[in-house]
């Protein structure tokens, strides 16, 4: 949970290859065969939160309703990079491992992304499945709905790519604060999934399940959420189940170095994954009861800052820069050393950054009533070796927040660039 702000807070504008688009109204009945326009609501800024957050009560039938703004925001499929990276946080998210089924290679991996990406293309555009379409999401718009491709290290093998595999996505290295379950760890195919309502991610998530066929089959599933846009006064950084602002420090698209860091170059190495990421994903369990016993000014010594605004405990706001050398009248620092905040800061790890792009998460109770609850830590850069790696290290050998939290599962994913028109997601690593 690094120092850095998730994108709904500070990208403004979503970059080339992500596109968003409010189609504008038309009358008619509202279908995801038949997007209507918006309601005219003007709603808040795209990339910080929707506009009207939610629907009407039903109209009487002659009089229906267009979608509000919410409903009708959509993110284009094809791109220089793919959905789902820089793409504003959304209220849904699903996190999905597969495994290529015993005997499927390097062609059936390559029909299978075809299949989805002609899935995930229809679904994000507000269309039905093109066969066998549930309804679950009928009389929906797309809802920002994502939908991000990426392929896990045993992938390379099974196709026979070893030769294609990316040295940076050799397996993430040991860390003591791990408790890894390997069974909802890695996998040869990981797909994330993101939307602003609930029925619509959960209608690609189980479209592109069944468009697996014998292909391939779940082996972990996670499902996560965040504010819904419009719930706040005001674009603000989200909050964890912890309470605190999570995120101050996240690169932003604007930067002169964010691609730099983000993604990897047109002409990096290997040549299919250019413009792509690498995805570090990890399922991190906060142990609210510990947490939660906490006064208001240890979460914030254990943090680094103020848990109400954000802002640094050396002062000012949110943005403000960290004072690491201020003192109190005791001679003590204000930002203890072990403070998470002061640990994740790039300019304590030798410039190190990624761009996190989390879901929280609640999967109920344990037998004693222990919430299991906590972070679907997705994080974004060229190399994990020189943005997560270093930092987690760092964080390993005594960050005050390793204390209240448990890193329960892993993965590692190469995901390449954005599909051109025609192309679907991995085409230039199947077919190369």
């Amino acid at each position: 949970m690094a120092d850095q702000p998730t994108p709904e807070a500070t990208t403004e504008k979503t970059p080339p290859g992500e596109a968003v688009s409010q189609k504008p109204s038309s009358g008619g009945v509202i279908s995801r065969r038949r997007l209507l326009g918006t309601a005219g609501a003007t709603g808040l800024a795209l990339g910080a939160a929707g506009g009207a957050a939610g629907y009407a009560a039903a109209p009487a039938a002659d009089k229906a309703a267009p979608l509000t703004s919410l409903g009708t925001d959509t993110v284009m499929f094809h791109g220089k990079h793919q959905p789902g990276i820089t793409t504003a946080l959304q209220a849904r998210g699903h996190l999905v491992a597969f495994d290529l089924a015993a005997g499927a290679g390097r062609k059936e991996a390559a029909a299978l992304l075809r299949r989805w990406s002609t899935t995930a293309q229809r679904l994000m555009a507000g269309e039905a499945a093109a066969q066998d379409d549930t309804d679950v999401a009928r009389d929906a718009g797309p809802s920002s709905l994502t939908v991000t491709f990426g392929f896990g290290n045993s992938f390379f093998a099974r196709t026979g790519l070893e030769k294609q595999r990316p040295v940076a996505l050799d397996p993430l290295p040991d860390f003591s604060s791990d408790h890894l379950d390997k069974t909802r760890s890695n996998g040869d195919l990981w797909v994330q999934i993101g939307a602003d309502d609930a029925l619509v991610a959960f209608h690609a998530l189980r479209t592109l399940q069944k468009d697996a066929g014998s292909a391939a089959r779940v082996r972990w599933q996670m499902n996560g959420f965040n504010r819904s846009p419009g719930a706040t006064t005001q674009p603000m950084t989200a909050r964890n189940l912890m309470g605190q602002i999570d995120g101050t420090r996240n690169p932003k698209p604007s930067e002169s170095d964010f691609d730099r860091r983000i993604f990897v170059p047109a002409a990096g190495d290997p040549a299919w994954m250019a413009n792509g990421s690498y995805a570090v994903v990890r399922r991190i369990r906060m142990l609210l009861d510990d947490w939660e016993k906490l006064s208001v000014k240890a979460q914030e010594d254990v943090v680094g800052r103020k848990k109400s605004t954000g802002a640094p405990l050396t002062g000012g706001a949110e943005t403000t820069a960290m004072n690491l050398d201020k003192t109190d009248a005791d001679g003590n620092l204000v930002v203890p050393l072990n403070a998470h905040a002061r640990i994740t800061r790039p300019d304590q790890n030798g410039g190190a950054a990624m761009l996190r792009r989390p879901f929280s998460f609640h999967d109920g109770f344990d037998t004693d009533g222990v919430p299991d609850a906590g972070l679907l830590f997705v994080c974004w850069q060229a190399d994990p070796l020189r943005g997560f790696v270093p930092v987690q290290r760092k964080l390993d050998r005594g960050d005050a927040l390793s204390t209240f939290i448990r890193h329960e599962a892993s993965g590692l994913f190469a995901v390449p660039g954005g599909a051109a028109e025609g192309e679907y997601v991995g085409q230039r690593l199947l077919e190369g």
